[in-house]
C-alpha cells in the first residue's frame, strides 16, 4: 500500500512543471519568467517540493543551479510523461470555439517586421492566445530554452527541425548616409569599401560577418573595415543614417530609409539574395494551436512582396 504522504498530489504536478524549467534554463531567474511567476514564488515551490519528497534535487550557488544525481532522474522520468499531457491538453483546443493557451517563439530582430502587421489581427481574432516574443539576434537552442518556436533566416536554421517558409528569398545591399557619400566617395565596386569606414556584424554565433555581394556570375565576400561593430540591425541603420560609415542589412530593413533620403543605395548592381524567413519547430512535439494559427496568419497577411526587391531603389 503507497504511504499518504508519497501519494502524487496536485502541488507535486505543478512544482514538477517549476522544476522541469529550472533544469531547462539553469536558472531561478529565467525559469520563473517562462512560467509567469515570481522568482522567490518559485524557490518557495521547489523547496516545498524537496521537503514533500524528503530528497534535495537542486545544487544551488550565488552562480548556477545545477541538477543532483536525484534531481537529473527525476527529470528523466518525468518530461516525457509531462509532455504527453501537455499535447493532451493541448488536443482539446481542439474541441474549443476560441482557440486558448501560450505560445513562445524567439525571433530574429530584422523577422520582427515580419509580425508587424499580422499581430494586430491575430489579437483580435484569437483574444485568449498569448504570444510571448523574444526578440534577440543570438543563436540559442529554442527547445531547451522553452520556446515553441523560432523565426530567423533560412540559412541559420538547426537541421534537426521542422521548418516553414514565412518570405521570399532577401536581397542585402550596402548604404551609407549622403553626407558620408559626399565626404568619403561613392565606391564603385565591393572591393573599394576596404578604402572606407564601415559598420561591422557580429553574427548570433559572435563571428564577424563578411559583406556578400553578387554580380551575375561574379560573386565576392568582404571583410569590411571599421572601428564600430553592432550586433543588430536598428543600431546599425541609426549609425548610418548619422554618418559612422556605410552599413549593410536586408533591403526591407534598410527601404524606408532609402525611401526617405537618408540612407543612399550604395553597390546598386552588387547584390546578394539570402534565405527568406523560416519558423522552425521540434518534431517530437505537437504543433501548438496557437503557433498553427500564427503561421496561418503570416501567410495570409504578411504581403510577401514586402521581402522582395523594390525596383526603385535597386
Amino acid at each position: 500500500m503507497v504511504k499518504d504522504h508519497m501519494r502524487l498530489s496536485r502541488a507535486d504536478l505543478a512544482d514538477f512543471l517549476y522544476f522541469l524549467a529550472i533544469a531547462r534554463h539553469g536558472s531561478f531567474r529565467r525559469a520563473a519568467s517562462e512560467m509567469g511567476v515570481t522568482t522567490s514564488a518559485l524557490s518557495h515551490a521547489i523547496a516545498g517540493l524537496e521537503a514533500r519528497r524528503g530528497v534535495r534535487l537542486l545544487n544551488r550557488t550565488t552562480r548556477s543551479v545545477t541538477l543532483t544525481a536525484a534531481g537529473e532522474d527525476l527529470r528523466a522520468a518525468i518530461e516525457g510523461p509531462l509532455e504527453s499531457i501537455g499535447d493532451a491538453a493541448e488536443n482539446l483546443n481542439r474541441y474549443r470555439d476560441a482557440p486558448t493557451g501560450r505560445i513562445r517563439i524567439n525571433v530574429l530582430e530584422d523577422a520582427a517586421l515580419l509580425l508587424e502587421p499580422v499581430m494586430p489581427l491575430f489579437v483580435e481574432r484569437y483574444p485568449e492566445v498569448v504570444v510571448d516574443i523574444s526578440v534577440s539576434n543570438r543563436m540559442v537552442d529554442v527547445i531547451a530554452s522553452g520556446f515553441d518556436a523560432g523565426i530567423r533566416y533560412g540559412g541559420t536554421v538547426p537541421e534537426d527541425m521542422i521548418a516553414q517558409r514565412l518570405s521570399p528569398d532577401i536581397p542585402w545591399i550596402a548604404a551609407a548616409s549622403p553626407g558620408y557619400l559626399e565626404q568619403h566617395g561613392v565606391p564603385s565596386k565591393p572591393d573599394d569599401l576596404r578604402q572606407h569606414r564601415c559598420v561591422r556584424i557580429r553574427l548570433g554565433n559572435d563571428q564577424l560577418y563578411h559583406w556578400e555581394f553578387e554580380r551575375g556570375a561574379e560573386a565576392v565576400a568582404v571583410d569590411a573595415p571599421g572601428s564600430v561593430i553592432v550586433d543588430n540591425s536598428h543600431a546599425a541603420v541609426g549609425f548610418g543614417r548619422k554618418g559612422v560609415g556605410i552599413i549593410y542589412g536586408a533591403e526591407p530593413v534598410l527601404r524606408p530609409h532609402l525611401a526617405s533620403g537618408t540612407l543612399a543605395l550604395v553597390l546598386g548592381d552588387w547584390v546578394s539574395m539570402g534565405p527568406g524567413f523560416h519558423l522552425y519547430y521540434s518534431g517530437r512535439r505537437q504543433l501548438p494551436t496557437g503557433l498553427r494559427l500564427l503561421i496561418e496568419l503570416i501567410r495570409e497577411v504578411a504581403p510577401l512582396d514586402r521581402w522582395q526587391a523594390s525596383d526603385s531603389q535597386l
